[in-house]
């Protein structure tokens, strides 16, 4: 990358300078250079990490102004700055997909995530889940094993995980990866009372979660509303009796 291209350059040149015209010795040279490579890579990725913040902070304007194909576009302007620092371009890609996901356009979104950032724990969720609506569980349990690898202390992303296995029958494997869930984490509330469900073969309960959870489409507010009533109809008609 250019950030790293140009330090080093400026490395090499500093150390012949310091050794070769200065008259230093290779330590002094050695760190003298050191330095300059330290500050000017320094540098250099916070200048662009500024402008993809900005991009960043843009794009979520225009989301929370419902343009998200503006917003799309000003995350797509940022490629450019691929070259220059690591990263940069799996991680617009990766938002970009939460963007396409979050308005239910997933033949969109599924590209976009493929070439997501693995950091990015929610992008790499709605990608396994991409997978599980495919009917790719391999791809599925895949995608999730590289998420929690890179983010082992997010309780929702362990309970998103153990919800999908049960959505495709895997029941046993469910439980496992919720008690490795649990010890990841150091404990979670609701991972541990899941965890307490899926043993006692019911069903997970995620509403605990709010919006977090609902972003991922895998049950809808409304239906949560719904059998909240029904269970209220139902009490009320007891008493009556």
């Amino acid at each position: 990358m250019l950030n790293l291209l140009i330090s080093l350059t400026l490395f090499a040149a500093t150390y012949a300078i310091a050794f070769a015209v200065a008259g230093l010795n290779i330590w002094y040279s050695t760190i003298i250079a050191l330095v300059v490579f330290t500050l000017c890579y320094f540098l250099l990725t916070r200048l662009i990490m500024k402008r993809i913040a900005a991009l960043m902070e843009e794009a979520q304007r225009d989301i929370q102004a419902n343009r998200a194909e503006k917003a799309v576009k000003t995350l797509e302007s940022g490629y450019k700055y691929g070259t220059w620092q690591f990263y940069i371009k799996p991680q617009l890609n990766a938002q970009i997909g939460t963007i396409y996901f979050l308005k239910r356009d997933f033949a969109k979104a599924f590209g976009y995530l493929q070439k997501g950032f693995v950091r990015h724990w929610v992008a790499m969720a709605m990608l396994a889940i991409c997978y599980m609506k495919k009917n790719k569980t391999t791809k599925m349990v895949e995608t999730f094993e590289k998420a929690v690898s890179g983010n082992k202390k997010e309780p929702l992303l362990w309970n998103l995980y153990a919800y999908c296995l049960e959505q495709v029958g895997e029941h046993e494997k469910a439980i496992g990866v919720m008690e490795k869930g649990v010890k990841k984490t150091g404990g979670d509330e609701t991972l541990e009372a899941n965890l307490e469900l899926l043993k006692a073969g019911k069903r997970m309960k995620m509403r605990a979660y709010g919006d977090l959870w609902y972003q991922f489409h895998l049950e809808k507010p409304g239906a949560v509303a719904k059998q909240q009533t029904r269970a209220y109809t139902g009490r009320r008609k007891i008493v009556r009796r």
